[in-house]
């Protein structure tokens, strides 16, 4: 089968909050985090029909300085941390931290389980398997791990196992209905 579509997902820059082992808030990119980005090379994204990103400013502020003038896509947006957002990880009890790492379906915060990122992401990339287009969606990390375990079909406790730096990018191809993974 022909390729349908070409999905590459670039992960922000850099945050203040991610520097501090913080959950994040709706903070943009930091010093780092634009040299991170200005050291992608907007040609490494190829020809772009379609650029997407979450709604949060890092992920519009990485946009911008890729050079690209994105749409909002609410099916990026970040693993909602629920209360945990802004705290540290030494704020969180051991036991709640645990349980947050071990189970994909718990969201022990308050926010959204690791299964439910996945069915979202999965549920966003099914929309465009139909299409010819060469999208880019700049995002955050766990949306890109998501990404990849629903590309591979892994499960959902595979999540951690992945490491997403900032401002990387992840391809994607969709034949037909089955994702792959460019390493």
């Amino acid at each position: 089968m022909s390729e349908v579509v070409r999905l590459t997902f670039v992960s922000h820059g850099m945050t203040d909050a991610m520097a501090a082992g913080r959950f994040p808030t709706d903070e943009p990119v930091n010093p780092l985090g634009r040299r991170q980005i200005g050291e992608l090379e907007p040609s490494a994204l190829g020809p772009v029909d379609r650029a997407l990103c979450g709604p949060e400013s890092r992920t519009q502020q990485t946009a911008e300085l890729l050079g690209l003038r994105p749409v909002v896509e609410s099916a990026l947006a970040d693993l909602d941390c629920g209360r945990w957002r802004g705290s540290s990880l030494g704020e969180v009890s051991p036991e709640e931290m645990t349980i947050w790492l071990t189970d994909p379906a718990r969201a022990p915060h308050g926010g959204e389980s690791v299964v439910d990122l996945v069915s979202r992401v999965g549920a966003w990339m099914d929309t465009l398997a139909t299409e010819r287009a060469r999208v880019v969606a700049v995002t955050h990390p766990a949306v890109v791990r998501a990404a990849v375990l629903v590309a591979l079909n892994a499960p959902a406790k595979s999540f951690w196992r992945i490491d997403v730096a900032p401002a990387s990018r992840t391809v994607l191809h969709c034949r037909g209905h089955a994702w792959t993974l460019r390493v």
